[in-house]
């Protein structure tokens, strides 16, 4: 399968050629009508591959405006949701305009329902016969937009069905999107770590995603905001501990200690205050001390506990 694929902000940004329907993420784009029938097009073969039982959830949901979106489960699907976003009213007819707010409002109800992956179709080129390339500028432009914000998406797909519209979206999208990461494609990426003390032991979280493991809580650190600022809210949102004595340990920056790109992390050690809980992207958090440490440690976190076990010793 013919695909490119963009890091923006540590967001994976793919667009490829495939069917929607076999889409192995959180929730599909459905380019649907003002009344939700699903009777043609996109619609249609959506319909089908997740079974009546999508069509009877939709409709209980009547009527929806241009523009507007609401979310059914994927059923017999792949995906998990689908998102029905009408591109157009009941004469079939779309509009630019229809597909800026279709846009907005899809990446608004995904940050919503927390959604970490999503897939779209071209839309309102089927049925609504909208120029490919108009509509590519719109959907790239507003997921620009999008991605200025703290979100939960890590992937964002668009799945054209044929190898020319791929190359006519392609070649709109490349304008965007490689001009913002040929700046920034070799730089590392600043992320924090927190090595929080909790009933005089330490916290880790088990991961949900790559690469998976036992981690310290942290994360990316967001556009505007500072290395403190980004570490309190990764502990908050990952633990729920409010942070106390917020200090900065240790520079890590090894080109290999993140799988996935370069990364340089700011380590800071804090304690931490409230009722522990998991949450975001932490599968489990769990407290451990020196001697109970878990085998599976993302990342070089496990040379960062043993430099800071050998600092608190020292």
């Amino acid at each position: 399968m013919e695909k490119v694929i963009f890091f923006i902000d540590g967001i994976r940004i793919v667009i490829k050629i495939g069917d929607i329907t076999e889409e192995k993420v959180e929730a599909i784009v459905n380019p649907a009508n003002t009344n939700l029938l699903m009777g043609g097009g996109l619609s249609l073969k959506i319909k089908n591959k997740a079974g009546i039982e999508i069509e009877k959830e939709v409709k209980n949901k009547r009527y929806i405006k241009k523009g507007e979106a609401i979310c059914t489960g994927g059923w017999k699907l792949p995906s998990k949701y689908v998102i029905h976003t009408a591109t157009m009213g009941m004469d079939f007819k779309s509009d630019y305009k229809t597909i800026e707010k279709c846009m907005e409002n899809t990446l608004n109800l995904s940050e919503k329902m927390k959604i970490t992956s999503i897939s779209f179709p071209a839309l309102g080129c089927g049925t609504g016969k909208l120029k490919l390339e108009k509509v590519s500028q719109i959907m790239i432009e507003k997921v620009m937009k999008f991605l200025s914000r703290k979100i939960f998406l890590e992937e964002i797909n668009f799945v054209l069905y044929k190898q020319s519209d791929f190359e006519k979206f392609l070649s709109v999208a490349e304008k965007y999107l490689i001009d913002i990461t040929k700046k920034t494609y070799k730089n590392p990426v600043p992320t924090v770590d927190i090595i929080i003390e909790y009933k005089k032991d330490i916290i880790l979280i088990e991961r949900k995603n790559y690469p998976y493991g036992w981690a310290l809580p942290g994360g990316f650190v967001n556009y505007g905001e500072s290395l403190e600022k980004a570490a309190e809210r990764e502990a908050k949102e990952e633990t729920g501990l409010e942070l106390e004595d917020l200090k900065q340990f240790h520079t890590y920056s090894q080109p290999g200690r993140d799988p996935r790109y370069h990364t340089i992390s700011t380590v800071f050690t804090a304690k931490g205050k409230g009722k522990l809980k998991s949450g975001d992207d932490a599968k489990k958090v769990k407290i451990f001390n020196k001697e109970n440490l878990p085998e599976n440690v993302a990342f070089d976190h496990k040379t960062i506990l043993s430099d800071y076990f050998e600092c608190i010793s020292s």
